[in-house]
């Protein structure tokens, strides 16, 4: 199924953050886009859950479109939304996208490829300035029956990891990777040996921008987070672990979710909830910093409970009467600049069987300052419903950061208002703005009406995002929104 991804500008003004005055929208220009969506096996986990990607030093950004079964494209915008440029991707049979990413300079379309003879993958590079591709380079090969192989690549975008999976039986014993430059030329072949751990849950990988590697993980039961760091001057191993669950006032507590994050210079930080082992409930919140560049300790903030009153909190906010927390998955860890962090999580579901609606509920912040001490909690309530077609893809949110500011954009009903509403949250006070109008009057039937992969942010008061405005419209609208 086709639509027609058309531009269209608004320019919103917001008659102050405290005040509920409607935005106002202002058409403008359009460009023609055509998209296919996405088909996917897991409707929690896209593997390419931004498509839409700025261009450093500019007002520019590139878009990866799915044009055909057979094809997709990078496209470069101006601000103007006048197309620079298109690199067109062909994709065959047993074939899909891996990871969209950009550096300063390219970007990088990693493709996975699987039939009965083989699967591997292979990244193809286009110049940024001239849309030039670059020849598709495979990074990784795997037997056709192993795990599917990944690829990290480094918060700048100049290096890659490839990687594939050792296993016995269903447990993976070790990490095969290959690092690769921004000219993919090979820097160095590694292997991350886990026989030492038993049984674990499924690592994650991470790649600086320095080279350095970091592999995330769940040991011990569910019971510790562990990071490994492997470094490019060394064949030595810095192995470091701190316990997360364990037996607490007589109940059993393991890790339940986790999500980790990297900054440029290696520092990671991880998030944890933990529930209890025999009833399922929510127990607490752990944040964990790991600091290479302090010596390389593994630090604990306070946790934070999830009490009796929490779960009051989240009923009067959500105007819901929940007996326990459920559904809920960490999301994301935004930072600030003035190394202030904020970690939120979802309520998200499908109402029961592979072909039922989903559901994104209530958002869960929660702030600290820059020595990771827990400092607010804000809970946003909202409440968005899809196609078992559409799944995830078009609920949910999006949020960028901007000075100590949040800015959140979601898909919602409100008043009988179908829109795309942006919240602002202060990330020293967990202070939410009431949310505001983009004027996009976005359909709400039960057709695609809003792809949140193409949401992003090209400064603190332009979005660019990708709706469709009313029931009698087969077509998206790709919008600029500029928000005063």
């Amino acid at each position: 199924m086709h639509f027609i991804l058309k531009y269209i500008g608004a320019a919103l003004s917001l008659a102050g953050l405290l005040q509920t005055a409607p935005a106002l929208a202002q058409s403008v220009k359009k460009a023609a886009f055509s998209y296919v969506p996405e088909q996917t096996d897991d409707r929690y986990n896209q593997r390419v859950p931004r498509k839409t990607l700025s261009i450093p030093g500019t007002t520019d950004f590139v878009v990866l479109g799915h044009k055909s079964a057979a094809e997709y494209t990078v496209e470069r915008y101006d601000i103007e939304l006048k197309k620079v440029w298109t690199a067109t991707i062909p994709i065959a049979a047993g074939e899909s996208i891996e990871t969209f990413a950009a550096s300063a300079t390219q970007a990088l379309v990693v493709v996975h490829h699987k039939d009965d003879a083989a699967q591997y993958l292979a990244v193809t590079p286009i110049e940024l300035s001239t849309g030039q591709k670059g020849a598709a380079k495979k990074l990784m090969d795997a037997a056709p029956r192993d795990r599917r192989p990944g690829i990290a690549i480094s918060p700048d975008g100049k290096r890659l990891l490839a990687f594939r999976y050792l296993t016995r039986g269903v447990q993976i014993r070790a990490i095969s990777a290959t690092l690769y430059d921004q000219q993919l030329a090979k820097i160095k072949d590694r292997t991350y040996d886990f026989h030492d751990l038993g049984d674990f849950f499924s690592p994650a990988v991470h790649v600086a921008n320095d080279g350095t590697q970091y592999i995330t993980l769940v040991s011990d039961g569910m019971k510790k987070v562990a990071v490994r760091r492997y470094r490019l001057d060394s064949n030595d191993v810095q192995v470091m672990a701190v316990a997360v669950g364990g037996t607490f006032g007589g109940k059993v507590v393991n890790v339940f979710d986790t999500k980790f994050t990297m900054q440029p210079n290696g520092v990671i930080f991880g998030a944890a909830i933990c529930t209890e082992r025999e009833t399922g409930q929510y127990y607490s919140l752990k944040l964990i910093k790991f600091d290479p560049t302090q010596g390389g300790d593994l630090k604990f903030a306070p946790e934070f409970r999830f009490t009796p009153e929490y779960l009051a909190e989240v009923n009067k906010a959500s105007q819901t009467s929940a007996k326990r927390l459920e559904d809920v998955y960490l999301s994301d860890i935004v930072f600030t600049p003035d190394s202030a962090l904020v970690v939120m999580a979802e309520k998200k579901y499908e109402e029961g069987g592979d072909n039922s609606p989903t559901h994104a509920r209530e958002l869960h912040l929660f702030g600290y300052n820059q020595f990771q001490t827990p400092t607010w909690h804000s809970i946003i309530a909202k409440d968005q419903v899809a196609s078992p077609a559409e799944g995830f893809a078009g609920i949910g949110y999006r949020v960028a950061v901007f000075g100590n500011e949040l800015q959140i954009v979601t898909q919602e009903k409100l008043k009988n208002k179908s829109d795309l509403y942006l919240r602002r949250v202060n990330a020293r006070t967990g202070v939410v703005t009431e949310p505001k109008k983009l004027g996009l009057n976005v359909a709400s039937d039960q057709s695609l009406a809003y792809v949140k992969d193409f949401t992003t942010w090209l400064d603190a008061k332009t979005i660019i995002g990708v709706s469709r405005p009313n029931k009698k419209s087969a077509a998206l609208m790709l919008n600029k929104i500029v928000v005063k």
